[in-house]
């Protein structure tokens, strides 16, 4: 099973994650909407499949693809520590910018 963020590396990949966030959508949909042939889309969601990302729902001749938000979650708590260092850089850029004197050059006129 290939490592999920050697999956996510992929823009075209992410790219389908987006649209499936929206709602569960068709092969040819997908495909559509990507601009890419139907087994270049094809491709992409069976190993976003493998990767345990999308699941797929049979209904009868069509195929609707879905995310599967397990394996994001598990991405976003391995994340979290590192979200606290970013929170952290961006409250100190907060607090330098609100104590910088304001340059305003139509103030000083």
């Amino acid at each position: 099973m290939p490592a999920t963020f050697d999956v996510l590396a992929e823009p075209v990949r992410r790219r389908i994650l987006d649209l499936l966030l929206e709602r569960p959508r068709l092969v040819g949909e997908l495909t559509e909407r990507l601009g890419l042939t139907q087994p270049g889309t094809s491709k992409h969601l069976k190993v976003l499949r493998d990767a345990g990302l999308v699941r797929v729902r049979r209904d009868a001749q069509r195929r609707w693809y879905e995310l599967r938000p397990e394996p994001l979650a598990e991405i976003d708590a391995w994340l979290a520590p590192y979200r606290r260092l970013w929170s952290a850089s961006f409250d100190a850029l907060e607090r330098h910018l609100d104590e910088a004197p304001d340059d305003d050059p139509e103030e000083t006129k």
